[in-house]
């Protein structure tokens, strides 16, 4: 009698788990950081394993909100079953669904684009923290981490480093910088990967190749007509970095 009774509660116990399944927190595109730190392209990394690289859930509240690097996407959040949830944004008829598979998040195909996988942000940032900026962080901290030492140009046998809170030392005429993700940078750079270096009210943005432990920085020059968006390509090499 003991065994049965054992086994009940065991099993009782079980299924509360089983049903306590929560997919709140922020859900990072990890695949995409991976690939870009591995390889160095960071607009093909961006292309192949997106468009979305943040999920950030409140199944309490029913909020949920997605970023791709440049857009925002508010909606409601509600549970289809102990795995799978929907998001129902505002103002659209179009519909998400998530699934919780383990440690991952998945974006079900839809008409908006592939599957996608995303993993929870360990440790998870600050609950009022912007949508968006904990994959940047995540991404910031492993693209151009470690320290950088200037091989050619301005502050040469200096050292860099780039910071996961986006601030940037050691690189003259530089406090800051930000990574293009998507939007009209990454349409003004085409198959270039490009970064935005800012030094107070002031800034210009840089394009650039990561091979490895090899990082070059190219002046942008614009190849566009007065009355068109602005199109770069790489112009002279400003920087080179090594790791």
């Amino acid at each position: 009698m003991r065994r049965v009774i054992f086994l009940a509660a065991a099993a009782t116990l079980l299924a509360g788990c089983a049903g306590t399944a929560d997919p709140s927190g922020t859900w990072i595109n990890q695949a995409a950081i991976d690939a870009a730190s591995k390889d160095g392209k960071l607009r093909e990394a961006l292309l192949a394993y997106g468009p979305n690289l943040e999920w950030k859930l409140d199944s309490k509240a029913g909020e949920a909100t997605f970023s791709n690097g440049f857009e925002l996407g508010e909606g409601t959040l509600s549970k289809s079953d102990d795995e799978h949830w929907k998001v129902a944004f505002y103002g659209d008829d179009n519909q998400e669904s998530l699934e919780l598979d383990g440690k991952d998040l998945i974006q079900q195909a839809s008409a908006n684009g592939p599957e996608q996988r995303f993993r929870r942000l360990d440790p998870q940032p600050a609950a009022n923290s912007p949508a968006g900026s904990g994959f940047e962080r995540a991404l910031y901290g492993s693209y151009l981490k470690g320290s950088w030492k200037i091989r050619e140009g301005q502050g040469q046998g200096g050292k860099v480093e780039f910071q996961a809170n986006g601030l940037v030392s050691g690189l003259p005429g530089a406090e800051r910088y930000a990574l293009c993700l998507a939007g009209d940078c990454a349409a003004m750079s085409g198959d270039n990967d490009s970064i935005w270096l800012q030094q107070g009210n002031r800034g210009r943005e840089l394009l650039f190749s990561l091979d490895d432990d090899e990082l070059q920085l190219f002046e942008a020059v614009n190849t566009a007509g007065a009355n068109e968006m602005p199109s770069y390509v790489p112009g002279k090499r400003v920087w080179l970095l090594e790791r």
